[in-house]
């Protein structure tokens, strides 16, 4: 966790120009309609676009059955990367919508993206 640090200084001054910045291709996806039962799982690319590594110091999810997976090493400056997101509908009925945070050495250093589905019953989708 001290790799990721608020560069933000009582002044307000920042050095923002040297920072790592994340940019996703897209920040939500929906499955639409799928089966209860079913695990679907989605990958969110990314490209540091700042001008110093990128480091992604945890991904969690706000629920127990959406599972992130995400690079552990650096992303160099230009570079892409991918986190990966699995949310198995077993137990689960209705309207799905699930938060995961992207927690890294950017400012700010959290970026939130989601992923939402309608599950049905087996029975009801032919």
């Amino acid at each position: 966790s001290d790799l990721v640090n608020n560069p933000n200084t009582a002044s307000g001054k920042t050095d923002q120009g040297s920072l790592p910045v994340i940019q996703f291709e897209e920040t939500e996806h929906d499955f639409g309609r799928i089966i209860e039962g079913e695990t679907v799982s989605f990958s969110f690319n990314f490209k540091n676009t700042g001008k110093s590594d990128l480091i992604l110091a945890e991904v969690t999810s706000s629920c127990g059955c959406t599972v992130p997976s995400y690079p552990k090493t650096p992303i160099r400056p230009g570079e892409s990367g991918t986190v990966k997101v699995a949310f198995n509908s077993n137990g689960r009925r209705g309207y799905q919508s699930k938060s995961i945070v992207v927690a890294s050495n950017t400012q700010p250093n959290t970026t939130v993206i989601r992923i939402k589905a309608q599950v049905v019953n087996p029975g009801s989708e032919k």
